[in-house]
Order: C-alpha cells, then structure tokens, then sequence
C-alpha cells in the first residue's frame, strides 16, 4: 500500500507563478525548454474575459487586442526564424490578464531567450498603442463604450462582455500613458522557469491548457481561495488559505511519522487513519516524513478533510502579487473543493515558549529513547521548525478534541 511519493504533499514552497527562477550560470542562447509567464500591469482583463457554465467548460473569450496577441505568438517561432533564431512553441494560452507561453530553443541562439520575450511583450504594446489605445471601435471592444483621452473611464466599462470596475480602467489608463507599457513593470522583465526534470513538460503544458478550467474554480470560490492574514488558532498565529471551518471541528486526528518508518509501519498507520478520516474526523498533518506524505495524499485522493501545516508557503505580506496567490497542482483541487486548509505559522507562532518547550520534550524524549545525550537545536534551523510544525499540529488537534 505505501507507495511513491507524490509530490503535492511535500513539504514544498507552492509556485508563484509570478517569481522569475533566473538560474545562475545557465546559457540563455542554448537549447532548453521555457515556461513564460507575462502579466497584465494591474492584472487588468486587457485581452478578454472568462466564460463557461461549468469549471469544464470554462474558456476565455478573446476581445479583438486578445486574438491579435493569441496570433502573434502562434507565429512567433516563424516570426524569428527569419532571424536566425530555432524556436517551437509547444504550448500557449492567452487568459484575461496574462500570457503563459512554453517555448523550445532547438539550436543555440544570436541573443538569448529573453530577447524574444521582450521582443514579443514589445510588439503586443505596439499594437495596443497603435490600434486599441484610442478612441474607436477597437478601443470600445477592448475597454468599453464609454470613452475619455482614448480608454473608456466611466461606470461600468465593459471588457469582452464582462463588467469592470471603473477606476481600474483608470488606473491602468494613467499607468499606460506613464509608462507606456501594458505589461507588469518588473526588473526582470518576464518570469520564467526551465523546465529540467523528466515528466516536467508534460505537467507544464497540461498547466497551460488548464488554467481557463482552473481560474473558474477560483473565481467561482473566492472564499476558498482568499488569503488569510492573522489567523488565531489554539493561542497560535497563521497565514491561512481553504476551508476555516475545519478549525472548529470537534473531531481530529494528528499524522506525524518518523522519516524511518519502514513500509508495513506506514501501511498500519495509514489503515488507521482512513478509518479515523471515514468516520468524519480531520486529520492534521505537517506532510514532511515519506510516511506523512503517503497517508496526506491518501485521504486527499480520497476526499477526508485534511489541514496541511507548511513551513514557508505563501507570498510574504505586501508581495505585489499577494492577491493573486493560488496553490498550485493537487492542492489546488482539494482547495476548490473545501476539502483542504493550509496553514502557515508566523514567525511568532515558531517563536512561542510553548511550541519551543514542546520541541525540546520531544528532543529529550527521543534522546532517551536512542540512549543517546539530548542536545539542543537553534530556533532557525529547519529541523527545528518541522518539528515545530508537528508540535503545533498536535496542539490544534488536541485543542478542539479538548474543547
């Protein structure tokens, strides 16, 4: 029954999809595979608008600026061959306020990658400015009926359909005209990732295709999704995002497996836990050891209500693109279902006399077990806050069976 791990439930940082990886040392001009993520100044709906009944039949229907910019990086890789550069996109999607592009360098390039997305974010700007910015048509189908300098400023301005709040549309009117750029101003100028690992493309370009399905769940749960600064659980604080309601559940369980545990240890404990999760408690968990992982993603697979303690897993507070933070790949679907809540401690909460006490007890207890002497570990290392996380997680567990 134990088997591989999967790694949606390691003890993992999720993507922020808008953190560029630069990689040092790495040749830019030579043979790869990049993921490209462009966004929209403001995470303005600049190219379109969501639609759908249904998160499977949820798609993006392009505004006349989103099909000019969904053409021009269908003819990219013809677009710079003639420039010397071996180029294949495998992968593209064009949503409301963002681009994701996955692009493969066949031979060694004249200039780097990153000359082709700039090139590419400067020729959307163009065509923004030349054909969309001013008054006309063009302009109305992009912004709006109403229009004031050249983009609509009024009301409800329309966007493909779907209505927009006003001062947004100012907003981004103002920082255009400053700037003259649609794209998000970032020094790095686009966010990549090399996509390294086997299985990795495959994952990326299923990434792509899926978000029109993805940004559905999203907006259709924002309470689910929403960024909880503060969160006040058993005398400790959190970074909370999912279902809160599991916090006030009567019923728990705590998952904490030594990283030695052999494959039958696992099995045993997994078999008690499902039986504890089937009868409608939720189960606590740190997901670090192979075993915590194995047992996490069991009662994910399986729909048990499931509350995850990260050690450093969301954007810090005033990050620019904290509002647009989502976890990504198994998480993501166990949150829109309101079967999963992430909780991630402040600095305060890893600081705590108490949780610091119970991690010492732990220590001397483990030392004595092993007839070994107890020594002491810093507050700063990571072995000191997983542990941490294991004592907290026992701690929320007991609090509401206690109470």
């Amino acid at each position: 029954m134990a088997q591989a791990i999967d790694k949606g439930e390691r003890q993992w940082r999720p993507v922020d999809p808008m953190r560029h990886h630069r990689e040092k040392g790495w040749d830019y001009r030579g043979r790869a595979i990049y993921h490209f993520t462009l966004p929209v100044e403001g995470r303005y709906p600049l190219f379109g608008t969501l639609e759908g009944e249904s998160a499977e039949t949820a798609f993006v229907r392009l505004n006349a600026f989103g099909r000019c910019v969904c053409k021009m990086l269908s003819g990219l890789a013809q677009f710079y061959k003639g420039k010397g550069y071996a180029l294949k996109v495998l992968a593209q999607v064009v949503m409301p306020d963002h681009v994701h592009l996955v692009i493969q360098v066949l031979e060694p390039l004249p200039q780097s990658i990153g000359a082709v997305v700039r090139g590419f974010k400067s020729g959307c700007t163009k065509v923004y400015k030349e054909e969309f910015y001013c008054s006309g048509k063009n302009a109305a189908e992009v912004h709006g009926d109403c229009q004031t300098g050249g983009v609509g400023v009024h009301g409800d301005c329309q966007v493909g359909g779907a209505g927009v709040d006003g001062k947004a549309t100012v907003q981004f009117a103002r920082i255009f005209a400053g700037r003259g750029s649609i794209w998000q101003q970032d020094a790095a100028y686009y966010h990549e990732r090399i996509l390294h690992a086997p299985g990795q493309l495959r994952r990326m370009i299923d990434y792509v295709k899926d978000n029109p399905r993805r940004l559905w769940l999203k907006s259709h749960n924002p309470d689910l999704f929403r960024l909880h600064r503060r969160t006040e659980a058993a005398g400790l604080s959190f970074t909370s995002m999912g279902n809160h309601f599991f916090l006030n559940w009567p019923d728990c369980q705590t998952v904490e497996m030594s990283r030695n545990a052999t494959n039958e240890q696992i099995e045993d404990q997994l078999r008690s836990v499902l039986a504890v999760a089937h009868n409608g408690e939720v189960t606590y968990t740190a997901a670090i050891s192979k075993g915590e992982q194995i047992i996490a993603r069991s009662l994910r697979e399986q729909g048990y209500p499931l509350v995850v303690l990260l050690n450093d897993g969301f954007p810090k507070e005033g990050h620019p693109n904290e509002c647009y933070y989502k976890p990504g790949g198994v998480y993501f679907e166990a949150c829109s279902k309101g079967q999963l809540l992430l909780l991630e401690p402040t600095e305060e909460s890893f600081l705590d006399a108490s949780i610091q006490k119970a991690v010492e007890e732990t220590l001397r207890r483990k030392a004595e077990e092993r007839h070994y002497c107890y020594t002491p570990i810093q507050v700063t290392s990571q072995r000191y806050r997983f542990m941490a996380l294991n004592e907290m997680a026992k701690r929320l567990s007991l609090c509401h069976r206690d109470g």
